[in-house]
Formats: structure tokens, C-alpha cells, sequence
């Protein structure tokens, strides 16, 4: 049986981390970034 490997190109994304206070302070940090209409790819994570 052959071991096939997928072939994959790494491509590096940048990005910033805004640490809020608690999940209020999250929705509306998210709300007040997404209202500015800057055209930024905004994404909500819990860590």
C-alpha cells in the first residue's frame, strides 16, 4: 500500500486579537468594528 502524501502550499495570514472583558464586551466590540464598514474580515472566537 503507498503511502500518498496531499500536496499543500502554506500561505500566512495576519491578524490581531482583541481580548474583551467578558461575552457582552465581545458583541459589542464585534458590533462597533463591523459598523465602521472598514471592509475587515471579522471573525468571534472564544478561547
Amino acid at each position: 500500500m503507498e503511502n500518498k502524501k496531499k500536496s499543500y502550499t502554506y500561505h500566512p495570514q495576519y491578524g490581531i486579537v482583541v481580548m474583551c472583558t467578558d461575552e457582552q464586551n465581545q458583541i459589542d466590540t464585534f458590533n462597533r468594528l463591523k459598523e465602521l464598514n472598514l471592509g475587515l474580515k471579522l471573525k468571534v472566537v472564544t478561547v
